[in-house]
């Protein structure tokens, strides 16, 4: 006898439900999220000949390692196309895991992709030193924030060298009054520690992707250099997975909104959907990029004079995820094709 599993799957528990090829619930219930919990559930009966699904959410990793141990086989389904397929006005636990044991039993789950536990791992500890990056970044501007509270004090440093080694020595000796002083020297102590974190964080990531022949790839590509090259790399994982460059673009968020009716086409904003790791990733590298590379400057410039600098840039972080899909589908480095006018010519990697 087959079974199908639907599990709605939360922080402290999840709830189950095993249906037969009929179609007809043979077990469900409430079940703790430990890994002694969930083998009791299953028992000895529903392990063999058993498949079993659950949402893309919050920690989904340990449920589903959990499951994979014990099962034949574990989908992943992706949350919004599952919404799309069985939304429902009435819901609850126990209607949302038998509806993926339903859509389960029926060949109808619209998978998510599931990387090996290596990349999973190494996924983790990117985005970890990718916060610690984020958070000196708002330290950094709330400092900003400080010195310009204080006209007086901007002819004394250039900003720009602000967190240099002098601009520093300025940072600590700055007279300013009492609150702010107070403000100031306590976002140092937190800027100092994340840039320690930061620093240590660094050697931990040089180990990383020595035997990844796409890191190397990628890092020929302007802009690009180890971590960007580490995080994409990770963060895409099978290139092959993805039909064409637009795929690409499309699960980086670089793609406009469209909206449509009869005749008329509008086009917005960036969709909101997608990996938030390499969106951030390739528009971070559009500055190296467009500073290195002369046919990505003069894109660049060329769309910020009709459109302005942040569509600009989105665009450029669109041209750089095109040449990271064809460096890593066709195996190769990034050349380097520029003559005269870039914005029709492209580097040979996007052609």
């Amino acid at each position: 006898m087959q079974y199908y599993i639907g599990v709605d799957n939360h922080k402290k528990f999840s709830y189950m439900s095993v249906m037969d090829a009929k179609g007809i619930v043979v077990k469900e219930g409430r079940v703790v999220n430990t890994k002694e919990a969930v083998n009791k559930f299953l028992g000895t009966e529903y392990t063999q000949n058993t498949s079993a699904v659950l949402e893309a959410g919050r920690n989904w990793t340990v449920m589903y390692d959990w499951l994979e141990e014990e099962l034949d086989e574990v989908k992943l389904a992706h949350p919004l196309k599952v919404k799309a397929i069985a939304d429902a006005k009435i819901k609850t636990d126990k209607i949302d895991a038998k509806t993926l044991a339903h859509l389960l039993r029926c060949d109808l789950i619209p998978e998510a992709y599931v990387p090996g536990k290596d990349t999973r791992i190494v996924k983790n500890i990117l985005r970890q030193r990718m916060f610690l990056v984020k958070l000196s970044t708002m330290v950094k501007n709330r400092i900003h924030l400080i010195i310009d509270r204080h006209p007086e004090l901007k002819n004394q440093i250039d900003p720009s060298d602000l967190f240099g080694k002098q601009g520093m020595e300025w940072l600590k000796l700055v007279t300013l009054p009492k609150e702010d002083k107070r403000i100031l020297d306590e976002e140092l102590d937190l800027l100092n520690y994340l840039v320690e974190k930061i620093d240590s964080s660094n050697s931990w990531v040089t180990q990383l992707g020595k035997d990844n022949p796409n890191v190397k790839l990628l890092m020929t590509i302007p802009g690009i250099g180890k971590f960007f090259a580490l995080l994409i790399a990770n963060e895409i994982d099978n290139i092959k997975r993805f039909r064409d460059k637009n795929k690409l673009a499309s699960y980086a968020g670089l793609i406009p909104s469209v909206h449509a009716s009869a005749d008329k086409v509008f086009y917005g904003r960036i969709v909101k959907h997608g990996n938030k790791y390499l969106r951030w990733a390739l528009i971070e590298a559009v500055w190296p990029a467009i500073r290195k590379d002369l046919s990505l400057r003069e894109y660049y410039e060329s769309l910020k004079q009709r459109k302005g600098s942040n569509q600009a840039k989105v665009a450029v972080a669109r041209r750089l995820s095109v040449i990271v899909y064809r460096v890593l589908s066709q195996n190769r480095s990034y050349i380097v094709n520029y003559s005269g006018c870039p914005h029709n010519r492209l580097a040979e990697a996007v052609n």
